[in-house]
């Protein structure tokens, strides 16, 4: 049915109606924009084109259901079905933990820390599939195993793998490092890294995601400290190991890391400039110290 006169939103309007997500959303008008888009089916460039272009009935009634969502709250990245991240566009679920732009940092990093040519590549946690999945498209030659503890997410990994043709990539349900055979030149990992008692998870976002994937107990350091001691055994001699973090936890995780017997332990930023990514570089002869070394 269309709309009366003059009573449909033009595009505009609707962008003006950012002003609505702005108590709940600091990036309201992105929001809009996005979801704008994927209701019109046109490009970003195109409202800005045809700014006094009208929306129809259906596609205003659309826009404002998914505006009301967003104002509740609920991530655009499931309002809209995807996440883009990298060079990829990838599908996403409440199962999952939505990919954020600072994990690029983690991509960037490995992609700096081995020679193109052959190599086993380890993404443990893998969710979406977002890291393996990034560096299986730039890197085809290095054969990628991505695992995961929960089923649903083990499928959607497999799912966007399939979607980008990504042959060289193998996701394998288990938890951190127990689907893991043989022994990798590099191990990376965005684990969960948040304290259970942060404040932060009461808002935002992230009220809509799985808490497992974002809490971890000893002030969020639980999963850290088990995956850095375990992929040891699973490291090549010079093999690296990469993993995301909190802002406020670079320090703790450097220390762990040396106290663990890695080498060329570094740390770095993230696009907001907080210390993101640390990691380092298992020697291969060390006699393996922790709690948990076998």
């Amino acid at each position: 049915m269309p709309c009366p006169v003059n009573k449909c939103l033009t595009v505009a309007a609707a962008l003006a109606r950012a002003a609505d997500l702005e108590a709940v959303s600091d990036s309201a008008r992105l929001d809009v924009e996005l979801l704008l888009c994927d209701v019109l089916q046109q490009p970003h460039s195109w409202l800005f084109t045809w700014p006094e272009k009208s929306l129809t009935s259906d596609q205003q009634q659309a826009f404002l259901a998914l505006l009301e969502r967003r104002r509740a709250g609920e991530p655009v990245a499931h309002l809209l079905g995807y996440r883009d991240f990298w060079t990829l566009r990838l599908r996403v679920s409440p199962a999952t933990l939505i990919p954020r732009p600072d994990t690029e940092v983690l991509v960037e990093q490995a992609l700096l820390r081995l020679d193109t040519g052959p190599a086993r590549v380890a993404d443990l946690g893998t969710g979406t599939g977002a890291l393996a999945l990034a560096l299986a498209s730039e890197r085809p030659e290095w054969q990628l195993v991505a695992t995961d503890l929960q089923p649903d997410a083990v499928k959607l990994a497999q799912i966007n793998a399939a979607e980008y043709e990504l042959a060289n990539v193998e996701v394998r349900q288990g938890s951190w490092c127990e689907p893991l055979d043989g022994r990798f030149d590099m191990i990376v990992s965005n684990p969960p890294y948040i304290d259970p008692d942060d404040p932060h998870l009461q808002q935002g976002d992230v009220r809509f995601e799985p808490l497992s994937a974002l809490t971890a107990e000893r002030k969020g350091m639980a999963d850290i400290e088990q995956i850095a001691t375990a992929v040891r055994q699973y490291l090549s001699p010079q093999g690296w190991l990469l993993l995301e973090h909190g802002y406020d936890q670079a320090q703790a995780v450097r220390r762990l890391l040396q106290q663990l017997g890695y080498a060329q332990v570094f740390s770095a930023r993230d696009y907001g400039g907080n210390d993101r990514v640390s990691g380092g570089c298992w020697p291969g002869d060390t006699v393996l110290r922790g709690d948990n070394a076998q």
